[in-house]
């Protein structure tokens, strides 16, 4: 079974940087499209990025264009670093896997998640 475990998250103030990394802790699949989406309070889920399975396409969300980086390693293990960090970047960040090659940005297109992990920027 795919299980993937989200780290990284916490208590930041506004402007600072954070990392998130997120694996397949059993290392059951190869190398898939992963991607990162993120839940704000009374909000639905949305996307934020997206790599595809060797790390040479991504997608962004425009609301996090020229602050977040998502980046991988040669395995299923994903990070998005956050840079610049605001008070409406507070959510709970969901890494995804999905099945393929190519990266997408619906949410349905993953087949599994992680457990979220809460980023709350202070202002």
């Amino acid at each position: 079974q795919v299980q993937l475990v989200e780290s990284g998250g916490g208590l930041v103030q506004a402007g600072s940087s954070r990392t998130l990394s997120c694996t397949e802790s059993r290392r059951t699949l190869g190398r898939n499209p992963m991607g990162w989406f993120r839940q704000a309070p009374g909000k639905e889920r949305e996307f934020v990025a997206a790599i595809n399975w060797n790390g040479d396409t991504t997608y962004y969300t425009d609301a996090v264009k020229g602050r977040f980086t998502i980046s991988r390693d040669n395995s299923n293990t994903v990070y998005l670093q956050m840079n610049s960090l605001r008070p409406e970047d507070t959510a709970v960040y969901y890494c995804a896997l999905r099945l393929g090659v190519g990266a997408a940005r619906l949410a349905h297109e993953y087949s599994y998640w992680g457990q979220g992990t809460q980023v709350t920027v202070s202002s």
